[in-house]
């Protein structure tokens, strides 16, 4: 699989410019992904496609950030290293099927409702402001979400979005309070089911230790890397 081009399309910026087969992505600031440089094969001026991507960013008043996975020139993280370039975010890429059924009653739905929006980004929202722009992204393809609820309140949801013949998973979040109950794995395997695909894949931070043994034991094996390149 070609887990770059995947995550591209899963997690679609709303502004996307092509420089020499690199493609530089804006979304408001929100998420490194939506963000940053997706390199894809070798420019003919390398240093130039570095210096347009990071002209591009400085015009957007944001820092220049390069997604460095499988599809990446091979020169260009030590590229990056010799610039100041800090490497963040090493996340292995894990995928595999997904065959039981979900323990807890999930709610399954098209759109993201309010409340799982608000319990997504009570988890994942590192950019305090930026819930509109991270909605955006969501809704910009085709995509499933999933939540257990308690009293009327997503505490654990996860989106799916159909791929083919596969399904990536995002914004897997537990409400701290809900945690250890078996939820997200009930949330995994509801995505899973509803969408009928026969594996799935899903990034998850390489020091995660507990979020790599659930979804180890849920059948995903890792598949690759990525880590991002900040200046």
């Amino acid at each position: 699989m070609d887990f770059d081009l995947l995550m591209h399309a899963a997690w679609p910026a709303f502004e996307q410019r092509s420089h020499d087969g690199w493609i530089l992505r804006h979304a408001g600031g929100v998420t490194k992904r939506a963000n940053s440089v997706l390199p894809l094969g070798s420019p003919a001026d390398l240093g130039g496609a570095i210096e347009a991507a990071e002209a591009f960013y400085a015009g957007k008043e944001l820092r220049s950030v390069f997604s460095i996975g499988p599809g990446a020139p091979p020169d260009l993280d030590g590229e990056l290293a010799g610039r100041g370039y800090e490497l963040v975010d090493p996340t292995v890429i894990m995928a595999g099927p997904i065959t039981s059924a979900p323990a807890h009653e999930v709610r399954v739905e098209g759109r993201p409702w309010r409340a799982w929006l608000e319990t997504w980004w009570a988890v994942d929202g590192r950019y305090g402001t930026g819930l509109e722009e991270a909605e955006r992204i969501c809704t910009g393809v085709p995509a499933w979400y999933a939540a257990v609820e308690e009293d009327g309140v997503p505490v654990a949801v996860g989106r799916g979005v159909p791929q083919g013949d596969t399904l990536g998973v995002y914004c897997m979040a537990t409400l701290p309070e809900a945690r250890r109950r078996g939820l997200a794995r009930s949330v995994l395997r509801a995505l899973a089911r509803q969408a009928g695909t026969a594996s799935a894949y899903l990034g998850v931070t390489a020091g995660n230790k507990g979020a790599r043994a659930l979804y180890g034991s849920e059948g995903l094996a890792v598949k690759g890397d990525y880590h991002y390149r900040v200046r």
